[in-house]
């Protein structure tokens, strides 16, 4: 069985995040660069004496597809590399994947990891 694990940090956490993934056996990962916002709905900031609010905050998106029985582990590996303490920091979630095969060789499952 395999998982999708896919979590949204800060991004200058993103390199703390890889090699502690990377530490840990993970050998690929897709990060895409993301816009969103959580319970803090934005943020206000000052610019030259002018107020603004911006809604959309920027994050990075962090997808892993890994062995159902380490999914776990690596959870706990992000959460920990990621936090900060502070308000934002992210959410980590898995999914269960069905079927994955390798475009280049056809293999299927746990070998197309």
């Amino acid at each position: 069985m395999l998982e999708l694990i896919t979590a949204i940090i800060k991004p200058h956490k993103l390199d703390d995040v890889k090699e502690a993934l990377l530490a840990n056996g993970v050998e690929g990962m897709t990060v895409t660069e993301v816009r969103g916002f959580g319970r803090q709905r934005g943020k206000t900031e000052n610019f030259r004496g002018s107020e603004y609010k911006i809604d959309l905050i920027p994050k990075m998106k962090i997808e892993i597809v890994v062995a159902a029985e380490t999914a776990d582990h690596l959870i706990a590996v992000i959460v920990e590399a990621a936090r900060t303490g502070k308000i934002g920091d992210g959410k980590v979630w898995k999914m269960a994947i069905d079927g994955l095969t390798r475009v280049r060789t056809g293999e299927m499952g746990s070998e197309a990891i």
